[in-house]
């Protein structure tokens, strides 16, 4: 907390700026770690408080920003690229569109605060198409209380932290060896979830033209298409293949209930 400190007093505002940003652009960057030495920092006076919490407020705007509007015109190639490093990158993206279906644009509230959705929350909002306003406004109040909550916690237990900084460096071998653990298990953990994931990678696929046989031939009355296109890449106005019917991914439970149990079905997504 002493180095980070000393670098905030020789950077100032810029080092806070970039980090801050870095995060809100989906890199692996502490963001938080950096609000909370800021406000301890501004408790001890090296810096502005005011000043600390507008720069904070205004890199991970921009950040929230760019990812919005990149979001709305890049759509699945941005969300594929900040989901890459997930097992599953479709299970990625729809766990995080599922939160906007169920609650709307309060999700970017409360976004901040978990891992993943936070870096997904703003180009998913640009993809559903969100009003640029509505964006603002809600994003706006989820920063705000991300900035406020990491940086209130360093400017009221500044003391405390200055103590559990004394305490790693008096231990520090022990913590190095903390780490090392810690990252092996962490990497142990990764290669679980990627095997066990591994299933999901082979999903069995009909090439356009064997289907479009099938649908000539006299199978044709067994065989049900389904359009499963989802976070903003369907609407009302939106072609489908002919015959094919609308199912919602978000909402399988109620959905599947409605499928016929005699045909074979088909699905197809963007």
């Amino acid at each position: 907390m002493n180095h980070f400190l000393a670098a905030l007093a020789h950077h100032a505002y810029i080092l806070l700026f970039l980090v801050v940003l870095a995060e809100a652009i989906g890199l692996p960057v502490p963001a938080a770690l950096a609000l909370v030495a800021a406000g301890a920092a501004s408790a001890a006076k090296v810096l502005s408080a005011p000043v600390a919490l507008a720069v904070a407020l205004g890199a991970m705007l921009f950040g929230d920003s760019l990812l919005y509007v990149l979001g709305r015109y890049t759509g699945w190639a941005l969300l594929g690229v900040l989901c890459r490093v997930s097992a599953n990158p479709e299970t990625c993206i729809l766990r995080s569109a599922e939160s906007f279906y169920k609650r709307g644009k309060l999700t970017l509230v409360f976004a901040k605060f978990i891992p993943g959705l936070n870096t997904m929350a703003p180009p998913l909002a640009g993809s559903m198409k969100m009003r640029t306003r509505q964006f603002l406004q809600f994003d706006s109040a989820g920063i705000l209380l991300y900035v406020l909550a990491y940086g209130g916690l360093g400017f009221l237990f500044r003391n405390f932290l200055r103590s559990i900084n004394h305490g790693f460096q008096t231990a520090g071998h022990v913590i190095g060896i903390a780490l090392v653990i810690a990252m092996i298990g962490y990497i142990g953990y990764r290669i679980h979830i990627f095997q066990r994931s591994k299933i999901y990678m082979i999903v069995p696929r009909v090439q356009v033209g064997e289907l479009a046989l099938k649908l000539k031939s006299e199978e044709k009355d067994k065989i049900l298409l389904a359009d499963v296109r989802s976070h903003g890449y369907y609407n009302a106005d939106a072609a489908r293949i002919k015959g094919s019917i609308r199912i919602e991914p978000n909402n399988l439970a109620v959905e599947i209930e409605n499928l016929p149990k005699d045909k074979d079905i088909y699905v197809y997504c963007t």
